[in-house]
This record gives structure tokens, sequence and C-alpha cells, in this order.
């Protein structure tokens, strides 16, 4: 038990009764925005639909993107593969996971950064570049498909460059 301490720092987690259960559900919900990051960097549509449930609570207003609403999921995909169709490039990083969990509920906040490139030519002559800094948060329910997101904030804390690349769609 002196080891797990050591690993997981202050009393240890493995102590308490449901220790395991915890980090197992800790390490599901960060692997779950991970997947999702990694879905949408690679353009795998599918792979990101998966990680939510039918519906979900959406705030991007940080961003612009209007107030916070109840979308279908199928819809923010299909917003997402537009935004990033074509020679758009992004990268995702989120770090510094704290979870919440109560019984089927969790929520997990992250610091996370995305990174926006067009090609050379879209915008200028140079490749144009967008930068965002911020916080996520998502809201999980767990079923009988495992945990879920069913909501979704993102609040932008810093961004630099082309404010133009994030709402530049490309043709396929």
């Amino acid at each position: 038990m002196a080891a797990a301490a050591l690993i997981f720092g202050g009393p240890a987690v493995a102590l308490q009764p449901d220790g395991l259960a915890r980090l197992l559900d800790e390490s599901a919900l960060r692997h779950i925005a991970d997947r999702l990051d990694h879905a949408v960097d690679t353009k795998d549509w599918a792979l990101a639909r998966a990680q939510f449930a039918d519906r979900l609570r959406l705030d991007m207003s940080s961003l612009g993107a209007g107030p916070a609403a109840e979308v279908a999921a199928n819809d923010l995909i299909a917003g997402w593969r537009r935004a990033f169709q074509g020679a758009k490039t992004s990268l995702h990083l989120r770090t510094n996971h704290l979870a919440r969990i109560d019984g089927d509920t969790a929520v997990l906040t992250s610091h996370g950064y995305a990174w926006n490139r067009l090609p050379a030519g879209m915008l200028g002559a140079e490749p144009a570049l967008w930068e965002v800094w911020g916080t996520y948060e998502h809201r999980f329910t767990r079923g009988t498909a495992g945990w879920q997101i069913v909501g979704f904030t993102f609040t932008a804390t810093h961004e630099r460059g082309d404010r133009r690349v994030p709402a530049t769609v490309l043709p396929e």
C-alpha cells in the first residue's frame, strides 16, 4: 500500500474500497477525451461520433459559436467534418485532466491547445495558422455501452493567429 501512496500521492487511492474502480473510470474518461482529439485530427468521423451520446449540451460560445445549446451528436460531427475537410489540418492536445465521478455521471476538466492550419495559397502566400488555448469540460454518463459524452464545453483563454482559419471551409 505504501507504493500506491508514492505513485498516486497523498492517501493511496488503492486504500479506498472503490479505489481500483475509480482509477479505471478516470482512465476511461481521459481515454475518451484523447480519442476524440485523435479522431478530429485524423478526420476519423465515425470514431469521433462514437464518443458521444445521441444528444449533448454543446457550449463553444467563447469562440463566437453562438450560445450553448442542446444538439444532436450527428449534427456536431457533420459540422466538424465540414470545418476540417480538405487540406485543413489540426492538432488538439489536452493535459491536467481532473475527473469528478458520482455514480454513473462524471465531469472531466482539462487544459487544451488546438492548432489549425490552412496550406499556402488559401488565405495568402504563406500557410495560415490559428491557435487557441483554453479549458475543456466534458460531462459523461455511463450506460450499457460505457461512458459517453453528454456535455462538451470549451472556454478559450488565449488565441493567436489568423481568426479566418477556423471559419474557412475548403472543398473536399
